[in-house]
């Protein structure tokens, strides 16, 4: 699913990434842990093509990332990958429903197709009834679910989660992490997540430990 190969990254005079190898199966929840300054978002980052490596090959679903130009990276990015971050970035003039359909108006889908896909993301995430709520109206776990569903709709390759439950109580932090491993199971989405949570950690598949630049 994603091929990682020699990737180097430098910011000004200091080296974030020293030439990291990473391979991620399809179906698969891996966490990436590490202290602060380590790489981890970075690495993340790059994987979701937000960011370039100076060098290194990167391979997603059988595309070279690396190799795309601007434009055909975007269209790529939107198609392929699916992101979640610590905090929800949901549009606070957008109601729950129309916020889970910004990528896929973005990416040209259709009104008809984009609310009918968001709606069963609703009714499979018990918030149908929210569907018209603005962010303001809705829980810090039910925005984060919602950062989801967005992250779902035009189902991803593999969903990138930046410390997730970061901004979330403990009950929450607990029900996205059960919701993230049911996916997993029911829809076989792949996840790379970037987590200080220990529990969260145990729980994945696998767990990739960056320590100054390297695993």
């Amino acid at each position: 699913m994603i091929q990682a190969t020699g990737i180097h990254k430098t910011y000004g005079s200091l080296e974030v990434l020293k030439g990291i190898d990473l391979h991620i199966n399809k179906k698969e929840i891996v966490s990436i842990v590490g202290a602060s300054g380590a790489g981890k978002s970075t690495l993340l980052h790059i994987i979701g093509t937000l960011d370039k490596a100076d060098r290194g090959q990167l391979i997603i679903d059988g595309t070279e990332a690396s190799k795309l130009n601007d434009t055909a990276l975007a269209a790529f990015r939107n198609k392929k990958i699916g992101f979640v971050f610590q905090f929800h970035h949901l549009l606070p003039e957008f109601t729950a429903i129309e916020n889970i359909c910004i990528p896929a108006f973005i990416g040209g889908m259709g009104t008809k197709e984009a609310t009918e896909r968001a709606g069963k993301l609703l009714d499979y995430l018990n918030l149908t009834e929210r569907k018209d709520h603005k962010p303001s109206q809705l829980s810090g776990g039910e925005q984060q679910r919602i950062a989801v569903a967005r992250a779902l709709i035009n189902e991803p390759a593999v969903v990138l989660a930046d410390e997730p439950s970061g901004n979330l109580d403990s009950k929450s932090a607990e029900e996205l992490h059960q919701l993230f491993f049911r996916l997993r199971d029911e829809m076989s989405q792949t996840f790379v997540i970037v987590t200080h949570n220990p529990k969260l950690a145990a729980m994945s598949d696998r767990t990739i430990a960056i320590k100054d630049g390297r695993i």
